[in-house]
């Protein structure tokens, strides 16, 4: 068996998972990437990943979402030019790419009806690992940018929806983070001094500021710029909040923006929270003691959704090994390029028993 990577190349990231010849995770990776700003930027942030991979050959497992950045003119065009990158930059023949349930195929085989199953189908690659450790759950995996929200049922993940869109209508998609999300996009109005206040709608702030300023934020998951390009310190994430009502920042003031970030948190759980109730009350006869599996660098809110849901939680890394060596990223954190690799491993040691 070869060594084999999971790529998942995002609009504002690309991680990655490394796998060894035991199918044990080595490490993970996660380079920033505004693909929006050119093709350039997923070569950057793949060679830079490269550089700290073995010598030997690699197999490559490839699953997306970058392909819906308005780089491209639409989704199908998207795919292909990030196939096309990637296979130039890992080598046409070690390069699978992860088609949601028809599974992997060859990068050299993938022709334009497989475009909608590639697209943006890295939820399923984790919602199918997830559930062949635990049977039956609510998965959750938060990230900077997006909810994926998945019912696992005895084995099988539960949807019927594999579009963006589909996912939106569903309530399995919600377009909220705890890194790149604009506070505006979050809520409308908030509370400061005791009284409630609309929120001004500008790209002041990013809930990244949000947890920056309740102290739950790891500075590793932020890899992005701020709404004004000033640094990443919980004084300045307190004033880039207080523009959002029209105030200035003084640094006696801090708990005032501690109180009005935490309200903020609380409006974003919320909205989340109503989802996984959504998605719980379709199947109205999923057992009462599934527990919530929680991924993603939000995964501490899933925790917090697991209480008041009256469910146990399980983190997302008990579903695969951990991280062997040292790294200031879990598994957890990059669950889609873990997921693939798994998955990819377990159909090339399956391929290689039948030989």
């Amino acid at each position: 068996m070869q060594h084999i990577i999971g790529w998942d190349i995002g609009g504002a990231h690309v991680k990655a998972a490394l796998l060894n010849h035991h199918g044990q995770i080595i490490k993970v990776y996660q380079q920033p990437c505004p693909l929006w700003k050119g093709l350039d930027q997923l070569r950057s942030a793949v060679t830079n990943i490269m550089r700290d991979l073995p010598a030997e050959q690699i197999r490559h497992a490839v699953t997306m979402t970058g392909e819906l950045v308005d780089l491209f003119a639409n989704r199908d065009e998207g795919v292909a030019q990030i196939i096309t990158t990637m296979s130039a930059l890992l080598g046409n023949h070690s390069v699978f790419i992860f088609a949601g349930n028809t599974g992997f195929i060859a990068a050299m085989q993938v022709a334009p009806q497989h475009y909608a199953a590639i697209a943006s189908a890295n939820w399923l690659a984790s919602a199918t690992l997830a559930t062949q450790q635990v049977s039956s759950g609510l998965f959750v995996d938060i990230g900077s940018t997006t909810t994926d929200i998945l019912l696992l049922d005895n084995g099988r993940v539960v949807t019927e929806a594999y579009s963006d869109y589909q996912r939106l209508i569903s309530q399995e998609l919600v377009y909220t983070g705890v890194v790149r999300t604009a506070v505006m996009a979050v809520a409308q109005t908030s509370v400061d001094n005791g009284q409630e206040i609309g929120l001004m709608a500008e790209y002041f702030a990013t809930m990244a500021d949000v947890y920056r300023v309740t102290g739950e934020l790891n500075e590793a998951h932020d890899q992005n710029d701020t709404a004004d390009g000033a640094e990443k310190t919980v004084a300045a994430s307190a004033r880039r909040l207080s523009r959002m009502i029209g105030c200035d920042f003084h640094p006696e003031e801090l708990a005032r923006w501690q109180d009005f970030a935490g309200n903020l948190r609380t409006q974003q759980v919320a909205n989340i929270l109503c989802a996984c109730q959504h998605r719980l009350n379709v199947h109205g006869d999923f057992t009462s003691d599934a527990p919530l599996i929680g991924a993603g660098i939000g995964r501490f809110l899933v925790r917090e959704l697991a209480g008041l849901l009256g469910r146990d939680y399980v983190d997302f890394s008990a579903c695969c090994p951990e991280v062997s060596g040292e790294s200031e990223l879990s598994t957890a954190d990059c669950a889609p390029a873990v997921a693939v690799a798994c998955l990819l491993f377990v159909s090339a040691d399956l391929s290689a028993q039948r030989e």
